[in-house]
């Protein structure tokens, strides 16, 4: 079984033994290692810990991250059973210090995929965006991504934009259309 466990959710005895898959953020994660009795049931099956984004470490997020890691290794050590951490990033370029913090043998455990490994190669681009303040900034960065967009979608190809906040997804996607329906 897979369960998701965010929020204010938890999980009883029953439904802990039968989860194979337990997907949660890393506050919850923590909150659960630190809290009631059932909570402790579900970090003592665990075997394999995946960190996705593990970049994060140097970012708000990354003290959680840190006393996961720190109560994972603890446990290890405490019980003598073997967990599995696995730290996954596509953008760390300090992965020797990341893989010393995971106590991952760099010989044997530490796995780098460079460009060798891409179907495509990377290209990277750095562009300054100027703006006499906020809203210049983001004006000027606004329409320089749309021109790349529409660039890219002239050739056919499908374009993929990040940002840097779960508000900002929406905010880009309207403001990409709105400026379609200008520019059509």
């Amino acid at each position: 079984a897979v369960r998701e466990y965010t929020g204010d959710m938890q999980l009883t005895r029953a439904q802990a033994a039968s989860t194979h898959v337990l997907v949660t953020t890393p506050e919850k994660w923590d909150v659960a290692g630190r809290q009631a009795p059932g909570d402790a049931a579900i970090a003592a099956q665990v075997s394999l810990l995946i960190i996705d984004e593990v970049h994060l470490l140097q970012d708000d997020r990354g003290a959680v991250l840190e006393a996961i890691v720190a109560r994972t290794l603890r446990a290890v050590e405490r019980s003598q059973r073997h967990i599995r951490i696995v730290g996954l990033s596509a953008t760390l370029p300090n992965y020797i210090d990341v893989a010393t913090f995971l106590r991952v043998d760099p010989m044997r455990g530490l796995f780098v995929f460079g460009d060798a490994f891409r179907p495509v190669p990377l290209a990277q681009t750095l562009v300054g965006i100027k703006g006499r303040n906020h809203g210049t900034y983001t004006d000027n960065l606004d329409a320089y991504l749309f021109s790349k967009c529409m660039a890219m979608m002239q050739h056919k190809h499908q374009v993929l934009v990040f940002v840097h906040a779960r508000n900002d997804t929406i905010k880009t996607a309207k403001k990409l259309l709105d400026d379609a329906r200008e520019h059509s």
